[in-house]
């Protein structure tokens, strides 16, 4: 019986809120869970700042490829380098079975200086070591003989295809005159002979030329699209040839169109007033 009363007693006493067993077992637990919190936070933290670290580190290795590879790749992919430049968004690709056929490119080392180190250059199978005025001939001449194979190339079947993908996306830009309604335009040759005439763009539409607007490309020789270009394209692909727009701009003063008797007088005091200098003169 006393036995019973003693682990009643116990009991009692360890539900006591009055314990102190109790108190400092919860505030070890407190205390446990604390540092728990804080370990979670510094695991937290640590794994921010080695994720900041391995971020960091791989944009550094990124700017160090660009600015050391940057002339390993230019030897590497001279075309694809020539293409991306500012000023060449009207070159396509030149195959490299056409360049490497050395009869397309028949009568070509006659008009470029260092013929042989220029497609060398293009093909990327130039090994010999240039020092940099000759590199920069070299490579003077690597544009030229390009644009001369492109001239030949885009007139072809698969040239055409190229040239055909680009004139749909609009990348020789649209027609600026207003009744042709933002038409797409293609490059053009006035003169197949280089270093005549810079390269043009023709409107299909109204079957104008125009300047090009960015002066990077007014800058590229005519000679590189040929006159003959434009003209075969639509040979080929008759059924893009647009549809010849008869509208056209008509003068008017108030609503009212101008007489033809009126632009009859201006051409008569034209005629009269260049008589009379040639008289007097």
């Amino acid at each position: 019986m006393s036995s019973v009363i003693e682990n009643k007693s116990s009991a009692a006493l360890d539900n006591s809120p009055q314990n102190p067993i109790l108190i400092e077992d919860e505030e070890d637990i407190e205390e446990t869970q604390g540092q728990e919190r804080d370990l979670n936070g510094d695991v937290k933290r640590t794994r921010k700042i080695a994720l900041q670290k391995a971020v960091r580190k791989l944009l550094v290795g990124i700017l160090e490829d660009l600015t050391s590879g940057s002339d390993s790749d230019y030897t590497k992919y001279w075309i694809d380098w020539f293409l991306s430049s500012k000023g060449n968004e009207y070159f396509c690709e030149v195959d490299e079975e056409y360049i490497i056929d050395r009869f397309n490119l028949t009568g070509l080392n006659s008009e470029v200086q260092h013929y042989v180190q220029a497609l060398d250059l293009i093909t990327d199978s130039l090994e010999e070591e240039l020092d940099d005025d000759m590199r920069e001939q070299v490579e003077k001449s690597a544009r030229h003989l390009y644009g001369l194979i492109h001239a030949r190339f885009i007139i072809t079947t698969r040239g055409l295809s190229k040239m055909l993908e680009k004139y749909k996306k609009a990348d020789f830009g649209r027609c600026p005159r207003v009744l042709c309604y933002n038409q797409p335009l293609l490059p053009v040759g006035l003169s197949d002979q280089p270093y005549t005439k810079s390269v043009k763009l023709y409107c299909p539409r109204c079957e104008d030329i125009y300047n090009p607007k960015s002066t990077r490309h007014s800058s590229i020789d005519g000679a590189y699209y040929g006159s003959t270009f434009p003209h075969m394209l639509f040979q080929v692909y008759p059924h893009l040839l647009p549809p010849k727009n008869s509208e056209r701009y008509v003068p008017k003063i108030f609503g009212f169109k101008i007489h033809e008797i009126a632009k009859q007088h201006r051409w008569q005091d034209q005629q009269r007033e260049e008589q009379q200098r040639r008289i007097f003169d």
